[in-house]
């Protein structure tokens, strides 16, 4: 990566410090654009959750369905392999 910074003893001239300005007044207005859609984001996924939850399916399941699907198919296999291992041993497999 490029280093973009300037030694100390080095000023900025006014036009590189106006530039650098704008530079980071624009970058920290897209996070901020961006962290607000994800709140939004964020709400519409509560709302979908309560829907389902309304019309009678588990919230936890779901969650743990959405999680899983995540997951590659080899990773998902092994964590399942792992979980009924560790339920044998503890007498929990049914």
């Amino acid at each position: 990566m490029l280093d973009r910074t300037i030694p100390e003893d080095q000023p900025l001239s006014d036009a590189a410090a106006g530039f650098a300005k704008e530079q980071l007044r624009s970058f920290v207005e897209r996070i901020e654009r961006m962290d607000e859609e994800i709140r939004a984001l964020n709400a519409d996924k509560r709302d979908i959750y309560a829907e389902a939850k309304g019309n009678g399916f588990d919230v936890k399941a779901l969650k743990t369905i959405v999680a899983m699907r995540r997951q590659d198919a080899d990773t998902r296999a092994e964590r399942e392999a792992i979980v009924d291992l560790y339920l044998q041993a503890l007498g929990m497999a049914g």
